[in-house]
């Protein structure tokens, strides 16, 4: 698992949780680097999760530094949308 992510869950009006992700790791004023994005999503794989809503297990496999950084709608993403994927990533566990 990687530590000392800056994510805090908040509570809003309407009793639904929101990510607030409080660290950009991802950033450059043109593109992503999408390997170093590969590199980090790698630290999460063989961690399991629970969901919190359904108590369902969750296990973060070696396809997924793959998926996330080499699908077909992420290759199409440019700037804010690409930088805003490649920083969700913080927000996995």
């Amino acid at each position: 698992m990687i530590e000392n992510r800056k994510i805090a869950i908040i509570t809003d009006a309407d009793n639904k949780k929101i990510v607030l992700i409080n660290d950009i790791v991802f950033k450059g004023k043109r593109n992503v680097n999408w390997e170093d994005v590969k590199t980090y999503l790698k630290g999460f794989v063989g961690d399991f999760y629970t969901i919190e809503e359904s108590a369902e297990k969750i296990y973060i496999g070696n396809e997924l530094p793959d998926e996330f950084t080499g699908s077909i709608s992420r290759k199409s993403l440019m700037g804010a949308n690409a930088k805003a994927k490649a920083n969700a990533a913080i927000a996995i566990p």
